[in-house]
């Protein structure tokens, strides 16, 4: 039997709520996690209509890509949050991963960069994980055995799939007690030197201050040297957007081609450099200049690619090389900026950026969890048409 919290384990592993970026509202966010799930419904907006669908198909859990939960409710009625709502009386869980896919491998931008057969990739904007740091002790040798196990029942030590790691070096200490101090080597009020190892721990940065007790708990020193280091770790794979090469050099049009047959868009929105004007003939031998299309045929061997609203990254984009840029939507003056710069852009929509990686989540999602029964919503709708 499956439980919700199975599914959110699954969940969280292909795309870790990490990841996310700091402004978003990832995770369970309705639902029992001891509820019993047998089929999940995919979807990029929990409408009203999608909601429906999920019911009537009998599906206990949605995944939901935007979050159904953005800003903090006040209140959870009919009226007030009617999706949020409904959910929660029909008893179906909704989870969003929103940014955290978006940065993770294999996720929302990957899929994308694969549309445009992008070849080798990497993060466009790396994630940052500021939640690790170092800490270093200074002791005698004899102690290394004993304040590193201390440091490790503490929750130190572990890199990846690895624990009890540590790194120690030796050096020379020296040090003067003041009077009334206890020094465990020496004398009070006299310079003394000994032999000490640096040893070296990598801990989690909340529980860092346990590490230290932890360690001062079997030190012999009366006071001993401790430095806490803050880390930055840069995951591998992750991060928002995509930047890559691809195998041979392909034009603009053929590029925008490839992205629309993988995503089923009917139009996209083309902001390019405009060519020389020609001097076209018109009524009563007028003459007009046009320059649009000039830039269809250009050749592209680096691209970028960020999906959702990502255009205020056209220049990160650019500054890594790329002269072609994906995205959902830009702004007006990000278009021309852009362009003028010598960066054609590409916007496919909103919606029309994320949905691709639906489908891609379904088949690892049943991959994962075969008993689970997974379908991609069909009521999921984009709220633009164009008319």
């Amino acid at each position: 039997m499956i439980k919700v919290s199975d599914v959110v384990g699954v969940l969280e592993v292909l795309a870790p709520p990490s990841l996310a970026a700091d402004w978003d509202n990832v995770g369970l966010l309705v639902g029992d996690r001891a509820a019993t799930v047998r089929k999940l419904l995919l979807c990029i907006d929990l409408t009203g209509e999608v909601l429906t669908e999920a019911a009537a198909g009998r599906a206990q859990m949605v995944m939901a890509y935007h979050p159904v939960i953005f800003k903090p409710l006040s209140r959870v009625t009919a009226d007030g949050a009617a999706v949020v709502y409904e959910a929660a009386r029909r008893g179906i869980s909704v989870y969003s991963m929103h940014t955290a896919l978006d940065a993770a491998p294999g996720g929302t931008n990957d899929v994308l960069a694969d549309a445009m057969g992008l070849d080798t990739r990497t993060p466009l904007e790396p994630s940052v994980d500021n939640g690790q740091c170092k800490v270093v002790v200074f002791c005698p040798p004899e102690e290394v055995s004993c304040v590193a196990e201390a440091a490790f029942a503490a929750g130190a030590g572990v890199v990846g799939n690895y624990r009890d790691c540590t790194f120690f070096s030796h050096g020379i200490g020296a040090f003067c007690g003041a009077p009334g101090t206890r020094p465990s080597v020496g004398h009070a009020g006299c310079h003394e030197v000994a032999e000490e190892v640096r040893l070296e721990i990598i801990s989690p940065l909340a529980g860092a201050a346990g590490v230290c007790d932890a360690v001062r708990s079997v030190h012999s020193y009366e006071t001993p040297a401790i430095d806490v280091y803050p880390l930055k770790e840069f995951p591998e794979g992750c991060g928002m957007g995509r930047i890559g090469r691809f195998k041979r050099a392909v034009t603009v049009a053929a590029l925008i081609g490839r992205v629309k047959k993988a995503t089923g868009a009917g139009r996209v929105l083309l902001a390019a450099r405009p060519g020389p004007p020609n001097r076209a003939s018109g009524g009563g031998g007028s003459t007009r200049s046009t320059g649009r299309g000039a830039g269809r045929g250009a050749l592209v061997s680096t691209a970028a690619c960020c999906a959702g609203s990502c255009g205020s990254a056209w220049r990160v984009a650019l500054a890594a090389g790329a002269t072609f840029y994906l995205t959902g939507e830009m702004r007006h003056h990000e278009a021309l900026a852009a362009s003028r710069a010598g960066l054609t852009c590409a916007c496919l929509g909103h919606w029309n950026s994320e949905r691709l990686a639906l489908r891609s989540m379904a088949r690892r999602m049943s991959k994962a969890m075969g008993k689970l029964r997974v379908a991609v919503s069909k009521r999921d709708r984009d709220p633009f048409e164009i008319v």
